[in-house]
């Protein structure tokens, strides 16, 4: 009796934690299906042509997702060309280089930046950064790329503190704690003896973690980059309050944009009718990106797996 009643519990435990890993993929799948029956005006108007169009203009009803696209793509970019270098550098300096007292409140720090709202980073870099940026920085470096070819394209325009650079910027701090700590735990998992080994051939701290402590993480370092950005392509109020919020194709990386979010946030509460079906569709866009993104991680890791079978 006691038998029967252990496999019986067995089984209904098991169709249960089943049931709720299905309901990921439910959960999924009514959002997709929410997003295409709101956008369905919107996509049945603009057809494919919504994608490539920058035109956003309510009055006319006239909407293109180009601008937000743009602006989303090339935000995310500068906040992992800034984020993933300095994560390497703040994960490396944990856990082969710094004292062993400073070592906790230094993770701890790393964690409380993890834990700051993301309102927070945007009001900073609005009423601090911006300012400093616009009257300190960004004219400084507009001048110094000025007879540069092709960079005096990519930092030109007017010092406005704000735009796509700003923007990048502030993201970048977000999602370097989440890719800190994923690094630096995957670092931790290293054996010792590789490093002392690398170390006893006479290898120097950064030639063991460049050959031998970035190969053996190398999918972790990926996984944690992909988290950082997920983070920066779906980040809202931080990107809202400094990318500019104008619905123009930037001309360079100090031009004020908009990302699919921010417009998001800034016009979804007053929007009704097809322009309504438009931000469901920006909203359905950035779904889609986001799990693009995802699944070339996903064949980016197995191909890495893959090749550390045949290499063994």
């Amino acid at each position: 009796m006691k038998q029967n009643q252990s496999v019986w519990m067995d089984v209904a435990f098991k169709n249960l934690t089943r049931s709720f890993a299905f309901l990921v993929f439910i959960l999924l799948a009514a959002i997709m299906a929410s997003l295409i029956y709101g956008s369905r005006e919107s996509i049945s108007v603009h057809g494919l042509s919504f994608l490539w169009t920058n035109e956003w203009d309510p009055v006319r009803n006239e909407y293109g997702a180009l601008v937000p696209i743009v602006g989303t793509v090339l935000s995310s970019f500068i906040a992992l060309l800034i984020a993933v270098p300095i994560s390497f550098g703040i994960a490396m300096f944990l856990t082969e280089l710094s004292p062993t007292w400073l070592r906790r409140p230094l993770g701890t720090a790393i964690e409380m930046l993890a834990a700051i709202p993301s309102i927070i980073y945007g009001m900073w870099g609005l009423f601090v950064f911006v300012p400093i940026f616009q009257q300190y920085i960004q004219p400084h470096l507009i001048s110094f790329f000025a007879n540069i070819p092709v960079l005096n394209q990519v930092f030109s325009g007017p010092a406005f503190g704000i735009g796509v650079f700003t923007a990048g910027l502030i993201l970048a701090i977000m999602v370097i704690p989440f890719i800190t700590a994923v690094m630096r735990d995957v670092f931790e998992l290293v054996p010792p003896m590789l490093k002392e080994s690398a170390y006893g051939l006479g290898g120097t701290t950064w030639e063991v973690m460049w050959r031998v402590v970035l190969p053996f993480t190398k999918n972790g370092v990926i996984g944690g980059i992909m988290l950082g950005l997920g983070r920066a392509l779906g980040e809202t109020m931080a990107v809202t309050f400094v990318i500019g919020n104008a619905f123009n194709l930037p001309n360079s990386i100090f031009a004020p944009s908009n990302s699919i979010a921010s417009a998001l946030a800034n016009e979804f509460n007053e929007a009704g009718g097809i322009q309504k079906a438009a931000l469901l569709e920006l909203g359905l866009i950035l779904f889609l990106i986001t799990t693009v993104v995802l699944a070339f991680s996903k064949v980016l890791l197995m191909r890495l797996a893959k090749s550390e079978g045949t290499t063994r």
